[in-house]
């Protein structure tokens, strides 16, 4: 079936091979791990010649975009199949551009364009192939979901807050000769209700056998380490690639053990709340210490989410659980008797001193100070982080993800207001003690 051979590596052909009870295929890695030139090239084309159904799909940001990297590139379809012709304009029976193959149709879709995708869902499909799942209109894969036999999606890491992940990727689950080789933390966030035959595989230069050593150590050289460019493309792992607020890099991230060598002259904590059960907002607890060269730490953290929660909690629920929290982390850490909460809940702040008032706690609750402007805030971690005098315990899996994912809006100095429970919270920790940390004296 086809007319150029190539070095496939053992995980590669279980990939292809494996194609019982398996009714989707999530490709995710780095860059250069050939998951183009393996998935569709040879496993979707052999599913799809496999298939009973006669019209087929591939995907792609613009038809442009699919002709160039999946279907006319070396070792792309036409390549790698003699028998397979393209119509890129189409011809008298099928208007829209297409790949006749062993008698199947396979119709070439961009997903950037939604009047004309949705002129062809009115069918059922055999197979489907998404090329950078992670880029489509996610109306466009919901629906098409629904609409085929077999689907593989292509993609490259990315904001893992974008739905294609809560949805559909994050609901496969890896091979189990090969969940090894999924990085901790993406496999950390394949927690989503499983979609039963649905595959999860993570490939990365070491799957391409095409791939020299000399190859593969200049695309490494060509992103510099600790950009989020390196991390996504070269190490393969989710974040978004650009627009970061803050560069948190290995060096910031530490283990209990090495937090535990610090001597501390202040600990804090605090709290940001959302108490909706209808979005992914997070009541979000952070327990930070100040070391005596000056340094903040952030030790502990607690999140959840009301829409997660079989109970979901209310502002008087919170005084126990932060107290908890607190004593937790003064066995662990010390005693952090003044600590926050957002200025603009009233009503936890209400609940909180409720509670001291009753029961005798020995903690003061205390709304956030917020004079410090949040671009001001951020200019300040952002060069404490530079000079290493920010850390995170690498327990602290949520406050980690938000901030490498926490952007700069389009086209405004300001940042998201999103993905920052735990960041603000953090800030609210340390906001009354800046100027016990770094070496950047600042008074406003």
């Amino acid at each position: 079936m086809t007319n150029r051979l190539f070095p496939l590596s053992q995980k590669y052909i279980d990939f292809i091979n494996c194609v019982h009870n398996v009714t989707a295929d999530f490709l995710e890695g780095t860059t250069a791990s050939g998951k183009t030139t393996v998935g569709a090239g040879i496993k979707f084309m052999y599913m799809v010649s496999a298939s009973p159904k006669k019209l087929h799909i591939i995907a792609s940001k613009t038809t442009g975009t699919a002709e160039k990297n999946i279907i006319q590139q070396d070792n792309g379809i036409l390549d790698l199949h003699t028998n397979a012709r393209y119509f890129g304009n189409g011809d008298k029976d099928n208007k829209l551009p297409h790949i006749k193959f062993e008698g199947k149709i396979i119709y070439v879709l961009g997903y950037d364009n939604k009047d004309k995708w949705l002129n062809v869902l009115g069918s059922q499909f055999g197979c489907v192939y998404i090329d950078e799942v992670n880029t489509a209109d996610i109306d466009f894969v919901r629906e098409i979901s629904t609409r085929n036999d077999y689907l593989m999606a292509t993609l490259n890491p990315d904001d893992p807050s974008l739905p294609v992940y809560k949805e559909f990727v994050n609901r496969s689950r890896p091979y189990k000769k090969y969940a090894k080789d999924v990085p901790a933390e993406i496999m950390s966030e394949l927690c989503e209700g499983p979609v039963p035959n649905w595959r999860y595989w993570f490939f990365s230069f070491a799957d391409n056998l095409s791939l020299t050593p000399e190859d593969i150590e200049r695309k490494k050289l060509a992103a510099p380490k600790g950009t989020k460019l390196y991390k996504n493309k070269i190490l393969g792992l989710r974040g978004r690639a650009t627009g970061l607020v803050f560069n948190l890099e290995d060096k910031n991230i530490i283990s209990a053990e090495q937090a535990k060598s610090f001597k501390y002259v202040r600990f804090s904590a605090a709290l940001d709340t959302s108490y909706s059960d209808s979005t992914p907002d997070t009541m979000a607890f952070i327990f930070t210490g100040i070391t005596d060269s000056k340094k903040c730490v952030a030790l502990d953290e607690l999140v959840f989410n009301n829409s997660e929660m079989k109970t979901p909690v209310s502002p008087s629920d919170m005084p126990k659980i932060f107290v908890d929290f607190l004593e937790k982390n003064r066995r662990l850490w010390g005693f952090a008797r003044d600590v926050y909460i957002d200025s603009a809940d009233s009503a936890t702040i209400t609940e909180c001193r409720k509670y001291k008032r009753l029961s005798g706690c020995i903690y003061n609750f205390i709304p956030a100070f917020k004079k410090t402007q949040i671009i001001d805030r951020i200019h300040l971690q952002a060069a404490w982080l530079a000079s290493n005098e920010f850390l995170v315990v690498n327990t602290c899996k949520n406050y980690i993800a938000e901030m490498n994912i926490y952007s700069w809006q389009e086209n405004k100095y300001a940042p998201e207001d999103g993905h920052d429970h735990c960041i603000n919270a953090c800030q609210y920790a340390w906001l009354p003690y800046k100027n016990m940390i770094g070496s950047v004296n600042f008074e406003a």
